[in-house]
């Protein structure tokens, strides 16, 4: 099995398996995101710690997950981030677009804050 994927109360934990996030991988985790945001979930945590090498075909799968979680109007963070995956994220400019976290504990934590943001924000329309 490529990830393990947990249900919490407020989002959903994925963790990738395999050492690589790139063509032989990257199209199950789109097809797995899917089907989570398919069920109604909204904030997914992507843990990335034992990816040790990402491509082009990873980062989609990771924009695929901000993009579904945008439209879910939750919260998406990526955590477990090693040098040669955060450099890329990085040169692609991806830092700028996407809530990283570098531990799940704090990726938990981002995803409280933009629920009780929301909240707020409901509750002064």
């Amino acid at each position: 099995m490529e990830f393990n994927i947990e249900k919490q109360e407020n989002y959903t934990l994925i963790q990738v398996l395999a050492e690589k996030l790139d063509t032989n991988v990257a199209p199950s985790l789109k097809s797995e995101l899917v089907l989570i945001s398919g069920k109604g979930e909204k904030n997914i945590i992507l843990d990335l710690s034992k990816v040790k090498y990402c491509d082009s075909s990873g980062l989609s799968a990771i924009l695929v997950a901000n993009r579904l979680c945008k439209n879910a109007n939750g919260s998406f963070v990526l955590t477990g981030l090693n040098d040669a995956v955060d450099r890329l994220i990085t040169i692609s400019q991806l830092d700028t677009v996407l809530n990283i976290a570098y531990s799940n504990g704090e990726a938990e934590d981002i995803i409280q804050v933009e629920e009780e943001n929301r909240k707020s924000k409901k509750k002064n329309k």
